[in-house]
């Protein structure tokens, strides 16, 4: 399919619906299609395709009411990237580090105090923050990594809203945070069927086994139940594993998916990442049972009607 006609049609598809595009955000639709947020006015979601990872984010970012919506002068913040795989940035096993690099700029011009990124990664540590190109990104836009790989870095912190998982050790950049920043890459994974934000969490705890252990969906859903959320939930989708995730084989696994999904609602950031991924290769929403799980719970709505919604085609 032609290249800027896929892009319409993904995007329009994504979002339940078709409507016309006035300037370069789509005006309102009421009825049975989300309302379109009204120029100036804060979106609850904002998809951008078309663009880099930078230009994307500076449009989702300003669709949202800007960084200084979410980050205030002195704050610290945390960022939580996919940084699980020791691959590059062509595989799509890790977040767009050109994307992690220009969150970083934006929250410290917006006058945070640090910026701290980290992952609790799969793969050995040192060449998954080297090879995925995000520990040289973070340290050129200003921001520091932190540690994850060893369990004096986790606190033990309950989840009494949860069905399974109890309790879980979160790391300390989270929880000493003022504000924290969840940037997932939408991709396959072989037991979650998707990973994308919730998915991510998976990243900020020490024991993963006790997820596995006990019904991965329902705790992927649980650890949603933590207190301390994500101020907000930005989705590279600027490239995208669609198979042998999350780590993925070869190139043969990734496509180009231009897009980027921005959103305070997780449960809404992941619905709509994952009907985009739709356009690529089709998966039921109903087998990621986590992201319903984590609505039924109150995290969140799947209901993008329910939302004031910027689309945006560069």
């Amino acid at each position: 399919m032609e290249r800027r006609r896929f892009f319409k049609t993904a995007l329009l598809g994504t979002l339940s619906g078709a409507t016309f595009l006035q300037g370069n955000v789509l005006a309102t639709v009421k009825g049975n299609l989300p309302v379109m947020a009204a120029e100036g006015e804060p979106a609850d979601l904002a998809a951008v395709m078309g663009g880099t990872p930078i230009q994307m984010y500076k449009k989702a970012i300003e669709a949202m009411g800007g960084i200084g919506r979410f980050v205030k002068k002195g704050q610290k913040v945390t960022v939580k990237p996919n940084i699980a795989w020791d691959k590059n940035p062509e595989m799509a096993a890790n977040t767009n580090p050109e994307l992690v690099a220009a969150l970083i700029k934006d929250c410290l011009a917006a006058g945070a105090s640090s910026v701290t990124v980290f992952d609790h990664t799969c793969d050995e540590w040192e060449a998954c923050y080297e090879h995925s190109g995000i520990k040289k990104a973070v340290e050129e836009a200003g921001g520091v990594m932190a540690f994850a790989h060893d369990e004096k870095y986790f606190r033990t912190v309950k989840l009494p809203n949860a069905k399974n998982l109890k309790e879980a050790k979160i790391h300390e950049a989270i929880l000493d945070a003022d504000v924290w920043i969840n940037v997932p890459i939408l991709k396959h994974h072989g037991g979650a069927k998707m990973s994308v934000s919730m998915k991510n969490f998976m990243g900020i705890v020490w024991d993963r086994g006790q997820f596995h252990a006990n019904n991965l969906q329902q705790c992927i859903a649980d650890i949603q139940t933590l207190d301390k959320k994500p101020a907000l939930n930005i989705v590279d989708a600027y490239r995208i594993m669609t198979q042998n995730g999350p780590k993925g084989k070869s190139l043969d696994d990734v496509q180009q998916g231009g897009a980027l999904f921005m959103s305070t609602d997780i449960v809404a950031a992941d619905t709509a990442s994952i009907k985009f991924f739709n356009q690529f290769k089709k998966v039921d929403l109903a087998n990621v049972s986590h992201v319903a799980l984590a609505e039924q719970a109150g995290v969140g709505t799947g209901d993008l009607t329910k939302l004031k919604v910027s689309r945006i085609k560069l």
